[in-house]
Parts: C-alpha cells; structure tokens; sequence
C-alpha cells in the first residue's frame, strides 16, 4: 500500500464529508466505535461529543483513542492514528468555539443546513477535543489497484452475462 506524503494527508484531512471513526476505550473494558463528524486544522484533529454520550464519559475517564478517517471509493485512502485526546473547551465553553462547530458542520451540509443545525442543537452541550497528529501514531496510505475489475450491479447482471455466455 502507497503511502501518503504529508501534503496528501493534509489535504485528504481537508476534503468534505469525509466521517472520522473513533475508538475509545468502554467503561466495561470492551472498544467502543462511533462514527464522527470532524475538522482537521493546525495538524490536528478536533471533534465535538456531545454531554450526554456515552463515549464523551469513555473519553474523560480514559483520554487514550484509535482514529479511523478512510474512503469508501478508489484509491481507497485512509489514515489511522493512535493517540491522546485533550480537552480544549469543556461543556459550557460552546460559545468560545461556535465558529469552528459552525465550520465542522459545513463540511457535512450545505451552510444554511449546518447554521439551522448548530441553532436546533444549541441547547445540548458538548466539549470540544483534539488529537495532535504531531504526538501521535500516524499511518496514512492508499491501495491504487493495477487492473480493471469488471464490475456488476447486481444479480440480474450476473445472471445476463451467464445468459449472454450460452449463446
């Protein structure tokens, strides 16, 4: 697998509706896996859960996480990062950092969306984290395949070409 120079990782950091996956240690001893939104800015990662979630509480009793930030089409690029996460801005800080929640959330809908979002969940607070790639195991790579795979679309695909072979 190809690895990503620091410039493509950059900017794969910073294309749009790409979702984080993030791994943090349960309360009950067993790895707890949410899919995130995100923004990637100084060389780092910084994420928002929300108060109430359960793993904001896995988060401040264990502040150790696994990032998963991949794609799900061609080249097929992701980074994993093993790291800690800090606290920036606990619960009741929002407004010191609105503008960066108000960017996260356009990076996943159209501005007016993402306004009317951050307005509709105002009243549920959240902390604000980071995970520093500069601290942290990094691994960034991609698969470019070599062949062209014939695709199907599905069964009846599948079923005309061993149709289409007989004849």
């Amino acid at each position: 697998m190809p690895v990503l120079t620091n410039d493509e990782i950059d900017r794969f950091l910073s294309e749009r509706e790409i979702l984080l996956r993030i791994g943090v240690n349960d309360l009950d001893g067993f790895p707890l896996v949410t899919p995130i939104w995100f923004i990637y800015d100084d060389q780092a990662v910084y994420f928002t859960p929300r108060e109430k979630s359960a793993w904001f509480e896995c988060l401040r009793a264990d502040a150790r996480v696994s990032l998963c930030i991949d794609e799900e089409a061609q080249p097929y690029r992701k980074i994993l990062i093993k790291g800690t996460a800090e606290l920036v801005h606990d619960v009741g800080e929002d407004g010191k950092w609105r503008d960066m929640y108000l960017s996260m959330a356009s990076r996943y809908v159209p501005e007016a969306g993402a306004r009317a979002y951050v307005n509709n969940t105002i009243e549920e607070p959240r902390g604000l984290y980071r995970v520093n790639l500069a601290t942290s195991l990094v691994k960034a790579g991609g698969c470019r395949l070599r062949m062209k795979i014939p695709w199907v679309s599905g069964i009846n695909d599948i079923i005309d070409q061993k149709r289409d072979s007989r004849t």
